[in-house]
């Protein structure tokens, strides 16, 4: 038997900086690329301490363990693929992340039951499935005063009725998003 491919990122800074984390090699997860990474943190302003942050479509937990290696209060990981889940259990107990919640579930399906706010949510869907145009109505109730969305495409998203975008920028075929929303 085939021992899968194991694949890893590393944290870019704070309490875990240079940490490894690794994951599956599995059908459409793919993280957040460094420098996108790097760029998203210096929009947020590098520490997140007290921040809340909802990290939807998990997927490797780039996006959630960088926000926590900042301080962040808590972050709670939604992913879908059971294999994806599995690995972000893993790197929560490598890293002690106590303020991980990692839940296997649907986004959509979260999102319907969860009534918390957050200061931060991450939204990086699968490409090709309309998940934003699904997604961006419902986030709104899902955030704090002055919360973001940071929200990763395979298209520039432009201002709307609902949201405005306060930051963008592209890297290879992902463009990514700092948006607010304007109610």
């Amino acid at each position: 038997m085939q021992k899968s491919k194991t694949n890893q990122v590393r944290i870019n800074a704070g309490i875990w900086r240079s940490r490894i984390i690794k994951f599956p090699d599995a059908e459409g997860l793919r993280p957040t690329p460094d420098r996108v990474r790097q760029a998203l943190f210096n929009w947020l302003g590098q520490d997140l301490t007290g921040k809340a942050c909802l990290d939807l479509f998990a997927g490797t937990g780039a996006l959630g363990f960088e926000a926590l290696s900042r301080n962040a209060k808590a972050v709670t990981m939604v992913e879908f693929s059971p294999v994806a889940c599995r690995s972000l259990l893993q790197n929560k107990a490598t890293l002690n992340a106590d303020a991980a919640q990692v839940l296997q579930m649907d986004a959509m399906q979260f999102l319907v039951q969860d009534t918390h706010k957050y200061d931060v949510i991450f939204c990086d869907p699968p490409y090709s499935k309309g998940w934003l145009d699904k997604l961006l109505p419902q986030l709104r109730a899902h955030l704090a005063e002055g919360g973001v969305v940071y929200a990763e495409a395979e298209y520039a998203l432009q201002d709307t009725d609902d949201w405005q975008v306060l930051k963008h920028g592209k890297a290879g075929a992902v463009y990514y998003h700092l948006l607010k929303s304007k109610h």
